[in-house]
């Protein structure tokens, strides 16, 4: 059946800077990178064609990549402008399908096989697709062309992206020849720790792994891995073969297990145990909005902190059952501090997280002889409509306005950066 699907993965290239510089064309010849101007120890988010070609890289620290090119121009990621440019990119693909899975903000699955008999070739729609997500958002994207997802995200990852055109099509025909011969480290989900395995089983290229029997891959990795690595073996062999028969689903797949939030915090400013709590406090506070907000209530409370004296670097993570299912920031908040008071050892806190797990419908909440749940749930409730109205910060807590708060900084980002 894969054999008869016609699968995309359409990649945006340089997604973050290419927006940046449809937005301002006076940067259309300058190296542009994506990362927080004001401070050099950041992370470069994304870099356009002409900062890579001076040598500058996704990930890497702001001042290396000035360090590198000094007329690089560094501009504040916007998250908010870079979601609503997906998802108007989303429906593009719509326009074309309605089977279009997001797999990150700037790659997205679209199955184009029904759509054939109305767009024309594979690559008829591909170059369709880069034509109008140009015209509408001013990024150049590359299309991956294959019978199955695997297949469709190889062939972006390793050919499209090298192309001029940007369109690559991959498939059972061509891919001893196209995809084989390259090195085993280009392999889709094979990282550096799987690459030493395999070179060390004398594994160099992916075709050396798909050329072996299914059974003869398996004996080589339990010599190299012990015996659980048989599911690890038929995944990877699979993956060299190009096989998987998954669908292309519309929207975002599986249920909600936890809700959670983290904070990277000021390296060495954290350092008092009151500092902390506060910060716990804050996440606590997001967690069982977002939860309350998906109609969930958790029993599972979770938190994990890293903690660091210049020096050496350690951490944990722990957790609790409570009585009853929850999503009342006091009740959360009580568990998650007891858990930090109990486990800290005083060390300063770089980074705080919160999770509440086992999650239920908060359809039917459990009363208490002593605490009215009921009025509780009511009021926050109220405080979320509010915040979903005026935005997070419309009502914060007089503790938040301390320096060592960040509800006010958090307000102000998406996933960690700046709307």
């Amino acid at each position: 059946m894969s054999r008869d699907r016609t699968i995309f993965l359409v990649d945006g290239q340089s997604f973050y800077a290419s927006i940046e510089k449809a937005a301002r064309p006076d940067l259309e010849n300058k190296p542009v990178a994506v990362g927080d101007p004001e401070r050099r120890s950041g992370i470069v988010l994304a870099a356009c064609p002409i900062a890579k070609a001076r040598g500058v890289t996704t990930a890497e620290r702001v001042g290396q990549s000035l360090a590198k090119c000094p007329d690089l121009v560094v501009i504040r990621p916007r998250m908010q402008t870079y979601i609503a440019v997906s998802l108007l990119i989303t429906e593009i693909f719509e326009s074309i399908t309605d089977q279009v899975e997001p797999y990150s903000i700037d790659e997205q699955f679209l199955d184009v096989t029904g759509s054939m008999a109305l767009f024309g070739t594979p690559e008829e729609i591909a170059r369709r697709v880069q034509t109008q997500i140009k015209l509408s958002t001013g990024v150049l994207s590359r299309v991956g062309i294959g019978p199955t997802k695997i297949l469709a995200k190889t062939a972006t990852d390793n050919f499209a992206k090298k192309r001029p055109d940007g369109i690559f099509k991959l498939n059972y025909d061509n891919i001893a020849t196209d995809l084989w011969p390259l090195p085993v480290h280009q392999m889709f989900m094979v990282a550096n720790r799987m690459t030493r395995h395999f070179l060390r089983m004398g594994l160099n290229t992916i075709g050396d792994i798909a050329r072996l029997e299914l059974g003869e891959f398996k004996r080589r990795m339990r010599k190299e891995m012990g015996k659980q690595s048989d599911i690890q073996a038929e995944y990877y062999w699979q993956i060299a073969r190009g096989i998987d028969p998954s669908p292309v689903v519309s929207g975002i797949r599986g249920a909600i297990k936890s809700v959670s939030h983290g904070k990277a915090l000021k390296t060495g400013v954290y350092r008092k145990l009151e500092d902390i709590e506060l910060v716990l406090l804050e996440l606590v506070i997001e967690v069982c909005r977002r939860a309350r907000r998906l109609g969930y209530q958790g029993r599972v409370v979770s938190i994990g902190a890293v903690e660091s004296d210049g020096e050496k670097a350690s951490s944990f993570s722990r957790q609790t059952t409570l009585d009853q299912p929850t999503s009342l920031t006091h009740e959360v908040f009580r568990a998650a501090q007891k858990l930090l008071v109990t486990h800290w050892q005083g060390v300063p806190v770089n980074r705080l997280f919160v999770d509440l797990s086992q999650l239920s419908s908060d359809d039917i909440i459990q009363l208490t002889m002593f605490d009215d749940r009921d009025i509780a749930y009511r009021k926050e409730r109220v405080i979320d409509q509010i915040k979903d109205r005026f935005g997070s910060e419309a009502i914060l807590r007089a503790s938040s306005l301390k320096s060592s708060g960040v509800a006010r900084e958090r307000a102000g980002q998406i996933g960690g950066h700046y709307k």
